[in-house]
Order: structure tokens, then sequence, then C-alpha cells
């Protein structure tokens, strides 16, 4: 059962959202003054009542970006899930199409997991050759200010992309459940967000290749070790090798000439990852009206 449908067409030459439809747990806004009006896209932002998704919620939304429109998917907070009762699942499915010339930005707040949560999330996108996508898919490891780090029990989350209809352009699972081989937070040492971001097409390219210059360029820094003989290497030089570093980030190409970039990110603060979104997707404030994430600043 669908949850929530959102259409978004071509009228009088604008992209126009032409169906809008959500019932509980979930509540789609279209604001009107994100953007300005000059800028051709529709917002659309997705709450839940209560502020979060409850053990055992069922979520399904369907979107669809027709020829040449530009629609942006966001949040107005992060994703709370609550606590499991018993064995019962949260779940989240979205499933969008984006026509030819389109694009689509799903760009969220990371998901927060509350001790012993279970969410279990899939994604899938269908695009055509000239479609672009920006994906970001994330997740904080709880509620710091209480303790809870990495100590729900599971998160899933499935983000899967086909080309021309049924042809895998990517899939991609992400899996953390607590005595699968250790505990979470073990594994994930002094990390406290994990992340994905997935640049997708011809409207993108600038971006993707910014970001895999950037990263480079952060993760040369962070890695950076001086060379043995060299003036910096005295008793430092041990210490340097004990120093994690706090941000980690890596790019790789998908698709056919490599049309997508994926970026996956570990760091040590939220704060970080926020910026480090700002900073990437600053070039996009054209193509969606405002700057993603400029509010975290």
């Amino acid at each position: 059962m669908e949850t929530g449908k959102v259409i978004v067409e071509k009228v009088r030459g604008k992209s126009t959202l032409t169906k809008c439809f959500s019932k509980y747990p979930l509540k789609f806004i279209n604001p009107k003054n994100v953007a300005p009006s000059e800028t051709d896209v529709v917002w659309i932002y997705a709450i839940t009542y209560g502020g979060g998704i409850v053990s055992g919620d069922s979520i399904a939304c369907d979107i669809t970006v027709g020829d040449g429109c530009t629609t942006v998917l966001t949040t107005q907070a992060s994703t709370k899930v609550y606590k499991a009762v018993g064995t019962k699942i949260s779940e989240q499915v979205l499933e969008a199409r984006i026509g030819s010339n389109a694009f689509l930005a799903v760009i969220p707040d990371p998901v927060t997991c509350f001790s012993t949560a279970k969410f279990s999330q899939k994604q899938v996108f269908k695009v055509m050759s000239d479609s672009s996508l920006l994906l970001v898919d994330w997740i904080t490891s709880g509620r710091h200010e209480r303790g809870e780090k990495w100590d729900f029990d599971l998160y899933r989350s499935m983000n899967n992309i086909f080309h021309n209809g049924d042809e895998p352009l990517f899939l991609d699972t992400a899996l953390l459940e607590q005595g699968t081989c250790s505990d979470i937070a073990e594994c994930m040492q002094d990390y406290q967000v994990i992340a994905m971001v997935i640049l997708l097409g011809p409207k993108l390219k600038h971006v993707q290749n910014q970001i895999q210059e950037d990263v480079k360029k952060i993760m040369s820094q962070s890695l950076h070790m001086p060379t043995i003989g060299s003036r910096l290497s005295t008793s430092r030089h041990t210490d340097h090798h004990l120093t994690k570093p706090s941000f980690l980030a890596s790019c790789s190409i998908f698709g056919p000439k490599g049309i997508g970039v994926v970026t996956r990110i570990a760091a040590m603060t939220t704060e970080s990852v926020y910026n480090f979104l700002q900073h990437q997707l600053s070039s996009m404030e054209p193509l969606l009206g405002v700057k993603p994430y400029s509010y975290a600043s």
C-alpha cells in the first residue's frame, strides 16, 4: 500500500507538482518559497507524524519526475527510528522514475536509530540515458547525548539504479546488524557517521569532477606519512601513525563511460559530513535554487 505518491510534470514549460498524495505516517509538504521563482524546480519535504518512524511502521513512496523536470526530495530534520517493539521492523521503500533530461535530488538529513531500533530501507531509481540523480544516504551512530552509539539492532539500506527499465546500473546494500560478526560499535570504533553520495548523469558532470579531485586532496593530506630520515621523522613520527583520520572518503565511477560517481564516507562527527556536503554540492544552486544543506551552517 502506497503511503505517498508524487508526480512532477511540465506545465506551461515549468516543472509543476501535478499530483501529491500522502497518508499516515507520512506527510509531504511543498513549500513555494524555498527557491527563487525563476528557478525551475519543485521542492518536497517528507515528514513523519510524531517526528520519527515508529516500530512496525511501513512507508512506501512513489515518485515520477517527468521529462525535463527538476525535483528535490528532502527532510526538515534527521529521520528518527524509534526503539523496536519485539521483532517489528520499521520499513521505508522509495521507487522513483526519472524522465529524459530530468533531475531528481534526494538530499535528506541523516537517519538516527534509537537503541534496539530495527530499520530497513529500499530505494529504487529507474533512469533514462540522459537522466540525472543526486542521492545522499547516511546514518549517524544514534543519540550521543544519551550515550547511545551504534546501539540499534538492525540497519539495512538498499539503493538500486536501473537504466532504461530493468538494466542494472548500480546495486548496493549497507547492512549493520548486531551479532552478525561482532558488536557494531566495536567495528565502527570512533566513527559516528557513514554516508554514501551518488552523482549520476550529465547535469552533475561538473560536480563529479570536483568531488573526485577534492577527495583525492583530502585523503592525501589525511593519510600523508613523513618519510624516514626527513626532518619530520622524529619521535612524533610514531604518534602520527597512531592518529586516526577523523574523516575518510573514497570515490568510484560506475556505469557505461563512467556516467556515475559514488562517494563513501566515514566520519567522527555529523558536522564534518554536513560541511563536506555543503562544499561539494554548492555549485548546484543554479539548478536547485539554493545550496543543498546550507541551513546546517
